[in-house]
């Protein structure tokens, strides 16, 4: 019983932490205010924690999918994610070679909808726990709450914490998160 309350007061401190309304603030991301009038496209690449993540959306010719009306939710790699992959992997996936491995990857880390973090809370609480999300590649993600901390697990078992939740976009939503999560 004792877990499940600090589970649940985990998962109130996140939702209570990271909520903002669509239209109350700018957040800072990467040095830049992200403007939830902007599209997901033309808030990111504003971000210096990004770029690598903007590099690769351009290299998959995801631009304007990314630019669309979605919604969607986007979990969003670091600068700092990219580069805890193996030495020269970014690198081979940014070539026209690897553009549908690279396409992947990244629909891998986007999820259809508005999830922002009431929403990810209400599923992990539905769940007892965990939640599962279909990526918009076709995979699950799945959602737990590690005391304060939101983690993504992906489905080669590998974990990433989300660092700055609830970036509103016109079109969606970001969470920034630490580590690449990677399809089968």
């Amino acid at each position: 019983m004792k877990v499940v309350k600090l589970a649940a007061a985990g998962l109130l401190a996140f939702t209570f932490a990271s909520s903002t309304s669509f239209a109350e603030k700018t957040v800072q991301v990467g040095g830049a205010a992200m403007y939830p009038s902007k599209d997901i496209i033309d808030n990111a690449v504003n971000s210096k924690d990004h770029t690598t993540l903007v590099a690769a959306v351009k290299a998959a010719s995801l631009v304007e999918t990314l630019k669309s009306a979605g919604p969607f939710t986007v979990f969003a790699p670091t600068n700092d994610a990219f580069a805890k992959l193996p030495a020269g992997t970014v690198d081979g996936l940014l070539k026209p070679e690897a553009k549908a491995t690279l396409s992947k990857i990244l629909t891998y880390h986007v999820v259809a909808g508005n999830m922002d973090s009431k929403a990810i809370a209400a599923a992990i609480k539905k769940g007892k726990g965990t939640a599962e999300f279909t990526t918009v590649a076709g995979g699950k993600l799945v959602a737990k709450m590690v005391g304060k901390d939101l983690i993504l697990t992906d489905e080669k078992g590998g974990s990433s914490k989300v660092q700055i939740a609830d970036v509103y976009q016109k079109n969606g939503v970001i969470h920034s998160i630490d580590t690449v999560v990677m399809p089968k």
